[in-house]
């Protein structure tokens, strides 16, 4: 008899641990779902992008952080007026070309550059600077501008989400780079050096 008891309390103390066993890998698997669900990729908040275009023979390429709008006041606002700003998000705005440009009524050497802004209300000044690869305008010297311009921004109604850049072909030999954010664009043209 006391064989059959101790038989038995054995058994169901097996039976025990591995019901107990189950549950806690039902209950892992269960949270390893969970955790999956709730981690969805995210979508960075200034995505680095790029634009580019054939003007005739010339490669125009500008790289930059796009940020977004996300309910703020962006100019006067985040961006400061009359403060340098590296045009993007993160690092500075860069832009090379395989040929030398006119801009401005200044030559442009073949190169890559950092892009710059001072924004105003009434007029913004752009900067393209020798130095293009620098986080934001950390190391930013007005003595590295290669060409220093102002330009009147047109400001719009409608809203530009993401920040956005285009180099735009007007003829074999002309095109003009543009930027776009929140309501402002700005806009410039340059020739190829022919």
């Amino acid at each position: 008899m006391k064989n059959l008891i101790v038989v038995f309390v054995l058994t169901v103390s097996v039976l025990s641990c591995k019901n107990q066993e189950q549950k806690k890998e039902g209950h892992n698997h269960q949270q390893t779902q969970t955790e999956k669900e709730d981690a969805p990729l995210k979508k960075p908040l200034s995505p680095h992008t790029s634009t580019m275009a054939m003007i005739g023979d010339a490669h125009i390429h500008i790289d930059y952080s796009s940020p977004g709008v996300r309910g703020r006041i962006i100019f006067g606002g985040l961006v400061g007026y009359d403060n340098v700003w590296q045009a993007g998000a993160h690092n500075a705005t860069w832009i090379e070309t395989n040929k030398d440009l006119i801009i401005n009524g200044e030559l442009l050497p073949k190169g890559k550059y950092g892009f710059f802004t001072i924004p105003s209300k009434e007029d913004w000044t752009i900067m393209i600077n020798k130095n293009w690869n620098q986080h934001g305008k950390d190391d930013y010297n007005e003595n590295d501008d290669v060409i220093r311009f102002k330009v009147t921004p047109s400001i719009s109604d409608k809203i530009t989400e993401q920040l956005e850049y285009k180099v735009n072909k007007i003829s074999e030999t002309e095109g003009s780079i543009s930027l776009a954010w929140e309501k402002v664009t700005i806009s410039f043209p340059f020739k190829i050096n022919q």
